[in-house]
């Protein structure tokens, strides 16, 4: 297979699309991490007779002194065939071993992550690789099937998830898009507050307003909003939740609520009537981005009776500095902070 690079914002977010691809994929997403210290580049793998086989939008950031360079791919490669479950584990294994290969000999430094969008027990066949010691995102999740009606949503969720749901739908309340600057900023403020409440760490206001402007289309963001004054409009959010979407996946990124939100218990209804959008606009997996041992991995686990598990993270070192990278380095962990983007 052959390496070429795409420098076509329009061609590449084409062909994720038609791939099948994840949001992480999107051109723009690479454009939000190119902002700091990462360069995105995108590659094409193709066949000997030209045909497209795969995609990675790789991200590259330099190391000081001797580590030099870290090569990273956000759920990637996309295969072709991953949507429809035609592709076989032995392309996968080549794809990826092509974006490897590439990533070596462009990049360099002390290794290559890859976090495929693939189901555990895929069979990679890649020398060298080894389970990640620093992943970025987490394998153990929650996909929901939108390709199912309401009735099966409802009836796969825990029955405490469907009362609250119902409960807030049932409030003074009205779910719909956030589509102007003032609404975003008030998001914003409640992110900030949901943060130091739960006590994780943030960007800059500024870095999210990116990720708006460059995913455009492909980052929705849903709010739950109530009445400033009675009988006014609906013009106070209380509850959101930020998505980035391809045309087959949609990827929960940011969210959180204020007080009155999580009096009205907002983020149920507000969960449900994003579901149901995105399965509007066409995406069939629902990905809530992880699951832990917190509340609010409880409270995504209440959407359905099962979880589901990705490939993992994956490292292919290139150079004998890769273990001293891995251990316990402060720069280490402060690089996968910044990929978490806040988490």
């Amino acid at each position: 297979m052959t390496i070429r690079t795409v420098t076509d914002r329009e061609a590449w977010d084409a062909d994720v699309l038609d791939l099948g691809g994840h949001p992480l994929q999107l051109w723009g997403w690479g454009e939000v991490k190119g902002a700091g210290s990462w360069r995105p580049h995108r590659l094409r793998v193709v066949a000997a007779d030209g045909a497209l086989v795969g995609l990675a939008q790789v991200l590259a950031r330099p190391l000081p002194a001797q580590f030099k360079a870290l090569s990273y791919v956000p759920r990637g490669p996309v295969v072709r065939g991953d949507a429809d479950g035609t592709t076989d584990d032995a392309v996968r294994s080549a794809v990826t071993n092509a974006v490897v290969t590439w990533c070596r000999e462009n990049v360099g430094g002390v290794g290559v992550t890859l976090e495929p969008d693939w189901d555990a027990g895929t069979a990679l066949h890649v020398p060298d690789s080894r389970p990640a010691v620093n992943p970025v995102l987490y394998p153990t999740t929650l996909i929901l099937d939108l390709r199912k009606d309401d009735d099966a949503l409802m009836a796969d969720m825990a029955k405490k998830t469907r009362q609250y749901v119902r409960k807030s739908q049932r409030e003074d309340l009205e779910f719909r898009p956030v589509t102007t600057a003032d609404e975003l900023d008030a998001c914003l403020a409640i992110y900030r507050a949901t943060a130091e409440r739960a006590g994780f760490g943030l960007h800059g206001d500024d870095y999210y307003r990116l990720v708006a402007s460059e995913l455009g289309e492909h980052s929705p963001v849903f709010a739950a909003f109530a009445r400033t004054v009675e009988d006014g409009p609906h013009d106070r959010p209380v509850a959101f939740v930020w998505f980035a979407a391809s045309a087959r996946t949609s990827f929960e990124l940011y969210g959180g609520m204020d007080d009155d939100g999580q009096r009205l218990r907002a983020n149920y209804g507000l969960k449900w009537h994003a579901m149901r959008s995105m399965r509007d606009r066409g995406v069939v997996r629902y990905d809530v981005n992880g699951l832990l041992n917190d509340g609010i991995s409880t409270f995504k686990r209440g959407f359905a009776s099962h979880e589901d598990e990705l490939v993992g993270s994956i490292d292919v070192p290139f150079s004998v500095w890769y273990s001293a990278w891995n251990k316990g380095l402060p720069t280490a962990k402060k690089v996968v902070r910044r990929l978490r983007g806040g988490r």
